[in-house]
């Protein structure tokens, strides 16, 4: 600490500042401060104490101070100013936010001026400070605007990329708008060749290239106001909305008959299609939703094609109680034949750069088409409560495949309903003792969080079979189903980055800023990381600079028919 007598003979406050073009003094009343080099001596105005919110009484004499009263994002900013200044000697205009003594900020700009010696040196800056907060807030607003309408999906209108029609999803909003609005009635067609040869014989995007034929055909007849969507792998939906009965009928069996007789010609061949139709009645008193009303008339088109018939009339909405027990039936005689099967896709773990896990997959097998996507089937079996047994046939061959392959990982989806099933638990270990399984070997994903409709039996699931060794993981963590709050409920180990946020990953700042915090979430909880949708290289570089510790996708291997008994790969 200096001396008194040494402190007396540090140098005076400067007097009021000025330019050193013409050396004449800063305006009245304007808000500014000087920086003196020799004494290290900060005087700072009384307009522009008043700003930050201190009373004007003695000068301040630390460059700390100054610091303090910058907003520590423009720190930077503000020490390139002043040194370019200094070192150039030249006039330096900047934009920067100050602290108020109530922890508010306001942005000022800031003029700074070499402040030069007799001899030419600079000894210090002088500055002088303009409030600009309100053109700051404003360009900012317009900035954020600007951010969102970049981020913010456009329209939720998303046509299937095959046919160009709504999605099933949305084709089910549009039957729920028209209910609330005095009902009609939906008819579903199955599309597909004359003959069963020709349809073996068909490459899938052939099938693909078929339904998007009839869908250019359906448009051609509808009526005026008619919406179409794939509803299926072969299923094009019509919903008919505020239409009579009797004109419903009529219009069904004219597009059925339609496709029917239509010649369809396709990059490789031509050929006839056969064509199935359900056609549901709905009403605004009806217990039946959109989903429901999909159901009945998906099990239509079948009464359709089993009988012979063309076209299944469903005048009422089935009950309940009947929907649910033809459903599973359905269910059970797919489990029962074959139906069902397994694909497996490989996981990457990026500090070891080996394959070390894989997913497996559901996948449907479809007369027509081949394996398809089984979300149609799980969705409807969600919500007819009749997912419990796909999910309990997916766990015991997870559990035979893990007892002959005890040297790999396997990731297992459950349904959001089956793991509020009490009867799982059981079950999971009942298989485990039954296989002789390495519960290590065994991570169980959790899809459809928000279907969860017991969530203390389903904490109870999660204790136990982290109790028994097996890994925890939450799917698509980021989208509508998932949430940080699970993260606090259940015990998780993994956590799978919904790859809507990955795909564009190295072209999308948004997408960046998002998965960073969701890794950095994640980290602080102890949780680790799986990127999904990893399709290249530069993507893969970006998310281990990120600090994500596993990646699938077409990158890492696509996802692959299990061998018998194995997994795909060496």
């Amino acid at each position: 600490m200096a001396a008194p007598d040494e402190r007396r003979s540090m140098p005076p406050a400067l007097p009021e500042p000025r330019t050193p073009a013409d050396d004449r003094p800063v305006r009245a009343g304007a808000a500014w401060f000087s920086y003196t080099a020799s004494g290290d001596q900060i005087v700072w105005s009384a307009p522009l104490r008043a700003m930050l919110g201190h009373p004007p009484v003695q000068n301040e004499v630390s460059r700390k101070v100054l610091a303090r009263y910058v907003h520590r994002d423009d720190h930077a900013k503000a020490l390139g100013a002043i040194t370019q200044a200094w070192t150039a000697q030249v006039q330096v205009r900047t934009t920067v936010r100050l602290m108020r003594a109530d922890g508010g900020w306001f942005d000022v700009d800031c003029r700074l001026e070499p402040v030069k010696s007799p001899d030419g040196t600079v000894r210090g800056i002088r500055g002088t400070v303009t409030d600009v907060s309100a053109r700051e807030r404003a360009r900012r607003e317009l900035a954020r605007l600007a951010r969102r309408s970049e981020t913010v999906q456009a329209s939720l209108v998303d046509p299937d990329p095959a046919t160009g029609l709504l999605t099933r999803a949305r084709f089910a909003d549009e039957i729920d708008r028209a209910q609330r609005r005095g009902g009609g009635a939906i008819l579903v067609i199955r599309v597909q060749p004359d003959r069963p040869d020709e349809g073996a014989g068909l490459r899938p995007e052939l099938h693909a290239d078929l339904l998007h034929r009839a869908a250019r055909v359906l448009e051609g007849v509808v009526q005026e106001g008619a919406l179409l969507g794939r509803v299926g792998p072969s299923e094009i939906g019509l919903l008919l909305a505020g239409t009579s009965w009797p004109l419903a009928r009529r219009e069904a069996e004219l597009l059925v008959e339609a496709l029917r007789s239509q010649t369809f010609v396709l990059p490789e061949s031509w050929l006839k299609a056969n064509a199935w139709g359900g056609l549901v009645r709905f009403t605004p008193d009806a217990e039946a939703g959109s989903h429901e009303v999909l159901i009945d008339a998906e099990h239509a088109w079948r009464e359709s094609r089993d009988s012979g018939r063309s076209l299944t009339l469903v005048a009422h909405p089935v009950p309940v109680r009947d929907r649910q027990g033809s459903y599973r039936t359905r269910v059970a005689a797919a489990l029962g034949t074959d139906r069902f099967t397994l694909y497996a896709q490989p996981i990457l773990d990026l500090q070891s750069n080996a394959v070390t896990r894989h997913e497996l997959l559901l996948r449907v097998l479809d007369e027509a088409n081949g394996p398809q996507s089984p979300i149609q089937v799980l969705d409807t079996a969600e919500r007819l409560d009749a997912v419990y047994d796909i999910d309990l046939w997916v766990v015991e061959r997870a559990m035979q495949l893990a007892a002959e392959q005890p040297d790999r990982c396997i990731q297992i989806n459950l349904s959001g309903r089956s793991v509020g099933d009490p009867r799982l638990t059981d079950e999971v270990e009942r298989l485990i003792l039954r296989y002789e399984v390495n519960p290590g070997q065994l991570t169980f994903e959790i899809t459809e969080t928000a279907l969860i409709g017991n969530l203390s039996e389903a904490r109870r699931f999660a204790d136990r079979v982290r109790d028994l060794g097996c890994e925890l993981a939450l799917d698509d963590f980021g989208s509508g189903y998932a949430s940080f709050r699970y993260l606090r409920i259940f015990p998780i180990d993994l956590v799978k980055i919904d790859g809507e946020y990955v795909v564009d990953l190295v072209d999308n700042p948004q997408d960046q800023v998002l998965v960073r915090a969701l890794v950095q979430v994640c980290q602080a909880y102890g949780i680790r990381t799986v990127a999904e949708f990893v399709q290249d290289e530069p993507t893969l570089r970006l998310l281990r600079e990120l600090g994500v510790d596993y990646v699938q996708g077409y990158l890492i291997g696509r996802p692959a028919p299990l061998l018998p008994g194995r997994l795909p790969g060496p």
